[in-house]
């Protein structure tokens, strides 16, 4: 393993004159094509250890969601004429000592459950179609996954990358579509659906939020109960950029409204996936829920990819715990990103790479705890997986 410390004095994010983040919410369709991908790749999991005792090779990083159709939609109703169509394509292993492995039951039964408890406006029995497309993976993956190793070894040559900490355009971004998609939110106002998407744009000591928020057209009777919705999506986002930032922050929503010609931002389902848009496996959020054009990225899509052994998806989190581990050592740094690069066939904790960017004067104290840091979470690799298979890490 190659660690190279470097210390850069560049400027950081948080001072560069502008700053754009995004985030596509729950119900976004890209971000419900991750779901779809990450909570088969657990159910999977799940069924491999409770059966056979331990995970068998699979990636199911592959899924297309084909958006319906709906007529009707205006205030006090609508209705869904073709439904949500979602294919979920990947590799697993469908015969495991001579038993079948359900995954076509699986996919349907976990979507529709996790989807029936997301989507509240959603009826997963008439709004969407689930259909699966997986097979066994090539010879020479699965033969490479199932080596009798104590070491799993990289399923790909790919890598990941986190930084930190987060700016406050960033949290603030994070804050604002969890907050409306919180179940208690709902609960209180269901006429905002789940598909929200939060652009964020800092320029200077100024932040611009632009929200596109789903309505449920059946919870809203009129025109002014719309506006009403909009100014209570308004007053959330305004709470939490007073406790948040400092800065000036002016918040738009649903600018494509046009009241004069009767347009608006309605919906059946909560989705824009009823109608008005498709969604992919990682096209949407980074495995640190965000998209940050200013900051390092990888564009390897985390979700669905196998938990053991696929380094596009485990070297994100690694990563993640590599830079919150210098944080809480050195809280003082303005910013830290970690990068590593893998090589198929090689042990996963044995990397081609890793480079840790830390903006501070060099020190060799800091190299020491550093490279003391990363031995640490190298060693603690293998046994990743199981915090995944628990949720532990929101990959998108």
């Amino acid at each position: 393993m190659s660690l190279e410390i470097s210390f850069s004095k560049n400027t950081t994010v948080s001072n560069m004159p502008v700053e754009f983040v995004e985030r596509k919410g729950k119900g976004h369709p890209d971000t419900l094509s991750d779901r779809a991908s990450e909570e088969l790749s657990i159910s999977l999991c799940d069924y491999y250890l409770s059966n056979f005792g331990r995970i068998y090779h699979h990636n199911v990083d592959k899924c297309v969601l084909v958006g319906g159709q709906s007529k009707d939609v205006t205030f006090g109703g609508g209705k869904v004429t073709e439904p949500i169509y979602l294919m979920m394509v990947g590799r697993a292993a469908g015969r495991v000592e001579g038993k079948e492995v359900p995954i076509e039951k699986m996919a349907q039964d976990v979507t529709k459950q996790w989807m029936a408890k997301e989507m509240h406006a959603l009826d997963t029995e008439k709004d969407i179609t689930i259909v699966t497309k997986i097979r066994p993976g090539s010879f020479d993956l699965v033969k490479n996954y199932d080596l009798d190793d104590d070491i799993p070894l990289a399923n790909d040559t790919s890598f990941g990358v986190w930084y930190g900490p987060n700016t406050e355009i960033e949290d603030l971004v994070l804050a604002v579509e969890n907050e409306l998609n919180l179940p208690e939110t709902k609960r209180k106002y269901p006429q905002i659906g789940e598909d929200i998407k939060v652009m964020g744009v800092r320029r200077g000591n100024k932040i611009n939020l632009t929200i596109a928020c789903a309505v449920v057209s059946r919870f809203v009777k009129n025109e002014t109960e719309y506006i009403e919705t909009i100014e209570i999506v308004r007053s959330i986002a305004q709470n939490l950029a007073l406790k948040l930032t400092s800065m000036d922050v002016a918040i738009k929503i649903n600018t494509a409204d046009n009241f004069v010609k009767k347009m608006y931002y309605l919906t059946v389902t909560g989705t824009s996936a009823e109608h008005g848009d498709d969604g992919q496996v990682g096209r949407g959020n980074r495995a640190n829920g965000l998209i940050t054009p200013f900051r390092p990225m990888t564009l390897e899509a985390t979700a669905g990819k196998n938990p053991i052994s696929h380094t596009g998806k485990i070297y994100n989190i690694c990563a993640r715990t590599i830079v919150s581990a210098i944080l809480k050592e050195y809280p003082e740094l303005e910013q830290t990103s970690c990068y590593i690069v893998s090589e198929i066939g090689k042990p996963i904790n044995q990397p081609q790479a890793i480079n840790i960017d830390l903006f501070a004067d060099r020190s060799s104290k800091i190299e020491k705890d550093v490279q003391s840091i990363v031995d640490e979470k190298m060693r603690d690799l293998p046994n990743l997986w199981k915090t995944i298979v628990k949720r532990e890490y929101s990959l998108f």
